[in-house]
This record gives structure tokens, C-alpha cells and sequence, in this order.
């Protein structure tokens, strides 16, 4: 049977038809392999690599005079993505935009509905999704909806404020302290949080108090109590040595003293509720020695999806890691629950999980960060993940499955003694159950075991050695505290404070000491020049009443343009006071007491990005730089010639290394000293120090040594 051509055009025009595909543009390609194994052949998923509009970078680019109309363009480099994604959407069924569940992912749909010229106020393109996992993702594409153009304008109203901040009072700074500086909304409310703290404690007086450290001993048994009061009364602080005395002489220290009291008590330690972003960054900061933008990081790769290979394949470990809510859904709760019974026994769940209280102004869009399946435990997976993502995995995993468990049961005991009115008091704690622990066994209590003891009995002072204190100001923030502060104070989002961190480091407003912030001198100049000048800016209180404004135009109870507009009105007028009023400061550099090897010119001590350096004076006639090196004292144990000293790697870590490199190339990551010398811990041949070294296990662990700079 001969076939038309008419036929032949019409089955042609059918087999197109069916070809094609959905589109699925998603903001990462690790992400985008994961979701379209998930969709399945009818369709493509494709990646913008996040952002593919924005505020151009050499102009402010808001019109402040027309309703604050943003000015975006395409981002440079972005072109060829650009030119793919038009044509994939021109030959595709429907495209779907699947980017991040919140204000930031639903501004890049916005963007790319706009750059594909997609018609937002009929279609349904926009899909979401809390867990990158095959039924999360496949119960989202059943149900796609409009763009939301309230979480639109709420991010965009942030994007203008930040531009106008920034793009106002950064070209002053540079004019009147520095070029290279800048100023911003969350970032003054982070610096201002350290230099007040620095500032307390510089203005600290300490003041002086004694403490009895004192052990007893009762059946042979000692324990460690401290000194109470005088005469049954408590006594809350011993001011100074004189009563330090008049106590000592009341003590007979050949007499016993008398068991006066026993109270005897059941207590409990209740689970946190699974992890918040801020919560989160602060957990693995203190317990994993993870910085923010470490954090956020590995969170990101664990969310987006990890190749666990077999049937498997790639699959998001955890949920959306950017959320304020601690609330759990029903079917996570039910796994958790067969999980425990199996696991630890029926008495671990809890018939009633801990519920945690949302932030005042927190978005309860998402769930807690959590694993995507409790039945995935980190062990089960270990060889799968890098040692960062398993490190952060199993924190998530073990704060989730500990959130619904029962407390840890504690046998409490207070013991008080007493001779001649003199009162010592023993408070012991022993575990009695260990409830959500067994699952997170970092948030124990510590046992601390007391002999048996009765009223009446009497026990033996065996030491007492009492103790000159003074009080300590309050500590400088690490990164788990200033989180930490920020969040209570409302300022900014915690997605939003890695980066500030990183700004304030990279800005050099702000030097590590012991993992602790110290602010720099250019850093309290900039943050002075704000409060003088733009009070509201260095203002918490106010900043924070920007965030519950921009949460409101989430909800749309605000309009963005008023917003917006109520800020920047006063703003503008600061603005042009600080033109007028504000003197050029003059940042001088100190000289580092020698001369340029290159001109004989002096040498300065200047302050760059990554820190001090030492640079000629005839700058920019002469270019010599030099790196300041930090000696510490100690004589090279291979060349014997050289100083051991200081250095950094490009990430900031401290290593140690002879100051004849290259020509003597012994390196370190423990600090020498006179003792690890002497005794041989420290090698001779150059070779790495580790401290598997001054273990008793079998097992070494190397460290891969830095590069020179």
C-alpha cells in the first residue's frame, strides 16, 4: 500500500509532537542529575547555575525617582547559559522552574520566566519541593502553581535595600578612610556586635573573689565540694582574703564534719528539636570546628544529592538546609518511630516529641533540617561521603532521630556538710537513663558519682586550698556565638551570615584569635563613620524592624515600594549630610623599622585582605611586599641555622616551617617547643608532625603538608 505524502507529513508532525519534552530548569547540575533520574525520560532538567539576572555591579542601577524601578541585567558570563536554556524551552512541552523553596529560589523562577519569556500570570510553572528524594519530588510536579510574586517582591525589596546601603555608603568610605571598603545592613549590625563586645571588655574592671576548691573523703571514697555559707545562711561570694581567713580559722582540720543534709532527686534532660539553619551553624561550629560558609556548604551538597551508587544513585540526603521552622512532618515522624522501636527498644520513643517554638517572625514554609530517610544511617553510607559531608550527616541525622526519643533519666543528689557553721555542699549526678542520648551522645550529662551518704554521717576533709579569682568580661563572639546573637537579635537571616562573616573578614574589619573575633582598627573607623552618620543602619533594633517588614511583604500585609521607600527617604537625607559634614580620615601606616632590600626606601606596615604585610613606601614607584613572619623563639631541629616561625596557608590555617625555606624545608602543623625538641616529637628529618604521634594507638594518620607561599 503506497502511503501520501499528506500521511507522511501528518506522522511525521505526530512523532515531533511526542518527542518532546518537559523542561526542568533547576538552579545546580548536581541537582539537576538527581531530579531528572527521579522525572524519568519525558523530561529534561537542565541548570541556570544560579543566578542568571541581576543589579549591574558598576552602577547603583535602582531609580530612586520612579518607585525605585531595578535596573537588572543579564550577568556577565551567563550568555551561553542563556542562548541553552531559550532553546531547550523553545522545543520543550511545558517548562517547569524548580528552583530553591524560598524568597531567593522564587526570584530566579521570577528571572528565568522572564528571560524565556514565560507567561506568569496564567501558567502554572512553578514547582517546589522541601527534599530532593524521587516521591518529594514527584508529589510536587503533580501539583505546580503560579510564581508567587509576594516572596518575589520580598527579595527583591532586600536586594534594593542592600544595593542602596551599599552602593551609598561604600564610594564615601573610600573617599574619606579607604578605598576597598564597604558598608551593609546585616554586616554594621555583625561589627557592631563585636566592637561592643571588645569594648566591654577593654572597659571590664575585673573584681576579686575567693573560691574553696576542697575534697573530702568518706569510706575511703573522696569527692570535691565546694564551700556554701556561714551558719545556714548561703553565702553568695567571698569579696576578699580577710574573710578567706576568718573562715579557715572556724575549720578544724583534724575533726570531721557532719553529714547535715541529703536531698535526693529525679531530673530530666530534655532533646533539643531537630536543627534550624542558625541552630545548625552553631552546632557545628562548636562540635565539628566548622566554619559558616563550611557549613552551608556541606549542607548544600547533602541537600542537592550525594551517588550512593547501586539502585540508589544519587539522592539528597537531607532536607532544604535555609529555614527558620523547627516542625516536622507526620511521615518523617512515623519513620522515626519504627526506627527507635527497632533500633534502641520501645521505652526510647516518644509518645510526644519535643516541638521547638518558632522565632517570632519566622517563615514555617519548610520543615527542620533533617535527613530525607532515618532509615539511611550515617554508617551505612560512611564510604560514600567525604569526611565533611559524613561529619555534618551524622550531626543532622543524630539531632533529628534524638529529637523524637525520650529524656535522659538523672539520679540527682545534693549533699551538705557542716562543722563549726561552716557549709560545704556535693551535688552528685548519676545517668539513670539514657533516653535521647543513646542516638546523640554529645549532649550526655557528665556523671559525677558521690559515695553513699546519710544525715548524720561524717565525713574527712582531705584537701582544701582556697583560691584568689576575678571576675572575667563577658567572651569574644566565635562563629557559633555571633550567629547566635544575630538571630536573637533579628538582624538578617541565618542564610544570609556566611556570607556577612566572610565580608567581614575579607574586608579585614576583623582578625581570628583563637577562634575568636577581634575587630581591626579600620574596622572600628568604618563602624564609627556609620553610627555618627547613619544611625538607623548601625542600629539592631531598627535593622531588625526591616526583616518583620520584608516578611510581611512575604505575606503580602506590605507593599515593597513603601517599604523600600520609608527607608531610603530619611536615608537620603544622612546621605547628603555625611557628603557635607563628614572629615577625611586619615589612615596612617606605621613603619616596620626597616628598609626596602630593592630602593633602601622605608618599609610600611600596611593592612590588606588577607591581613598585614610590609610594603615600600615608593609604592606605587616600588612594588616590594613582604609577608610578616612570626617568630617563635626556637632554633630549626634540621638545619640547625635557621628560626622556626609562623606562617599561614591561603585558607588561613597555621603551620610552621624554617625561616631558610627553601633551602631548608622543615615544616610542621604542631607548634614546636623546647620539649618536643628535646624528646624527639617533633621530627629532625622534616617530615610532618601529627599528633597520631602521641597517641598509644597503632593506627597514623598523615596530614598533607601546605604549600609554600
Amino acid at each position: 500500500m503506497v502511503t501520501s505524502t499528506k500521511e507522511k507529513t501528518k506522522s511525521k508532525k505526530r512523532t515531533t509532537t511526542k518527542r518532546k519534552k518537559n523542561l526542568v530548569i533547576v538552579e545546580s547540575p548536581s541537582k539537576a542529575k538527581t531530579i531528572e533520574k527521579y522525572l524519568g525520560s519525558g523530561y529534561k532538567v537542565v541548570a541556570s547555575i544560579g543566578h542568571i539576572r541581576d543589579l549591574p555591579k558598576s552602577q547603583m542601577g535602582v531609580d530612586t525617582e520612579n518607585d525605585y524601578n531595578p535596573k537588572y541585567i543579564n550577568i556577565r558570563g551567563k550568555g551561553d547559559v542563556i542562548k541553552i536554556l531559550k532553546k531547550e524551552a523553545k522545543a520543550a512541552k511545558h517548562v517547569y522552574l524548580a528552583s530553591d523553596p524560598d524568597r531567593e529560589g522564587e526570584s530566579i523562577a521570577w528571572h528565568l520566566a522572564h528571560i524565556l519569556e514565560l507567561d506568569t500570570n496564567s501558567e502554572e510553572n512553578r514547582v517546589v519541593f522541601n527534599e530532593i528524594t524521587k516521591d518529594a519530588v514527584k508529589d510536587a510536579f503533580k501539583r505546580p502553581r503560579q510564581l508567587d510574586m509576594n516572596l518575589v517582591d520580598a527579595q527583591q525589596a532586600r536586594r534594593i535595600l542592600d544595593r542602596l546601603v551599599g552602593y551609598s555608603i561604600s564610594p564615601l568610605l573610600w573617599k574619606k578612610i579607604k578605598k576597598g571598603l564597604s558598608a551593609g545592613r546585616v554586616q554594621s549590625g555583625a561589627l557592631g556586635l563585636i566592637i561592643d563586645r571588645e569594648n566591654e571588655i577593654q572597659a571590664f574592671q575585673p573584681e576579686e573573689y575567693w573560691e574553696f576548691p576542697s575534697e573530702f573523703k568518706k569510706a575511703n571514697k573522696k569527692f570535691k565540694a565546694g564551700f556554701y555559707g556561714l551558719d545556714n545562711q548561703k553565702v553568695k561570694r567571698i569579696p576578699d582574703n580577710e574573710m578567706v581567713q576568718s573562715i579557715l580559722k572556724r575549720i578544724d582540720q583534724n575533726s570531721e564534719f557532719t553529714v547535715s543534709e541529703v536531698v535526693k532527686s529525679e531530673g530530666k534532660n530534655n532533646p533539643s528539636p531537630s536543627f534550624t539553619t542558625s541552630t545548625l551553624q552553631q552546632a557545628a561550629n562548636t562540635q565539628l570546628n566548622f566554619q559558616t560558609r563550611r557549613t552551608m556548604s556541606t549542607a548544600q551538597q547533602l541537600y542537592e544529592g550525594i551517588n550512593l551508587g547501586g539502585k540508589d544513585g544519587s539522592v539528597g540526603l537531607i532536607t532544604y538546609m535555609r529555614t527558620d521552622s523547627t516542625r516536622i512532618s507526620s511521615i518523617a515522624k512515623n519513620d522515626a518511630a519504627k526506627f527507635i522501636h527497632e533500633e534502641y527498644g520501645n521505652e526510647y520513643a516518644a509518645t510526644k516529641p519535643v516541638q521547638g517554638k518558632l522565632q517570632e517572625g519566622a517563615q514555617d514554609a519548610h520543615e527542620a533540617v533533617r535527613p530525607t530517610s532515618v532509615f539511611r544511617t550515617p554508617k551505612s553510607i560512611k564510604d560514600k561521603l567525604t569526611n565533611d559531608q559524613f561529619k555534618l550527616y551524622q550531626l543532622i541525622w543524630s539531632r533529628f532521630v534524638a529529637s523524637q526519643m525520650t529524656p535522659e533519666i538523672i539520679d540527682r543528689v545534693r549533699v551538705t556538710l557542716i562543722q563549726n557553721g561552716v557549709m560545704f555542699r556535693a551535688n552528685g549526678a548519676t545517668s539513670k537513663f539514657a533516653g535521647y542520648t543513646k542516638a546523640y551522645p554529645a549532649a550526655k550529662a557528665k556523671d559525677n558519682i558521690l559515695p553513699e551518704m546519710e544525715e548524720g554521717d561524717l565525713v574527712k576533709l582531705a584537701k582544701i586550698n582556697p583560691e584568689q579569682k576575678f571576675t572575667q568580661p563577658k567572651p569574644r563572639y566565635t562563629e557559633a556565638a555571633l550567629v547566635k546573637a544575630l538571630e536573637e537579635a533579628g538582624v538578617g537571616r541565618p542564610s544570609t551570615y556566611a556570607a556577612t562573616i566572610e565580608t567581614l573578614k575579607s574586608r579585614a574589619y576583623v582578625r581570628m584569635d583563637a577562634k575568636k573575633f577581634i575587630p581591626t582598627d579600620i574596622g572600628k573607623m568604618v563602624q564609627d563613620a556609620v553610627r555618627a552618620y547613619f544611625p538607623d543602619v548601625a542600629d539592631l533594633q531598627f535593622t531588625a524592624q526591616i526583616e518583620d517588614e520584608l516578611d510581611n511583604v512575604e505575606t503580602g500585609n506590605e507593599n515593597w515600594v513603601k517599604v523600600v521607600d520609608e527607608f531610603y527617604q530619611p536615608f537620603k537625607v544622612e546621605l547628603n549630610k555625611a557628603e557635607s559634614e563628614m572629615e577625611k580620615i586619615v589612615v596612617k601606616d606605621k613603619l616596620a623599622g626597616e628598609n626596602c632590600e630593592i630602593c633602601g626606601a622605608p618599609m610600611l606596615e600596611r593592612l590588606g585582605r588577607y591581613g598585614k604585610f610590609f610594603a615600600c613606601s615608593r609604592f606605587p614607584d616600588c612594588r616590594n611586599t613582604k609577608t610578616i613572619v612570626k617568630e617563635i623563639g626556637l632554633v630549626c631541629p634540621k638545619c640547625h641555622q635557621g628560626q622556626i616561625i609562623e606562617r599561614k596557608t591561603k585558607r588561613g590555617r597555621t603551620f610552621y616551617g624554617c625561616s631558610r625555606y627553601p633551602d631548608c624545608e622543615f615544616i610542621s602543623w604542631d607548634k614546636p617547643t623546647e620539649k618536643t625538641l628535646a624528646d624527639g616529637t617533633t621530627p629532625k628529618d622534616g617530615e610532618e608532625v601529627t599528633k597520631a604521634k602521641t597517641t598509644k594507638s597503632k593506627k597514623t594518620t598523615s596530614k598533607k603538608m601546605p604549600r609554600r607561599k
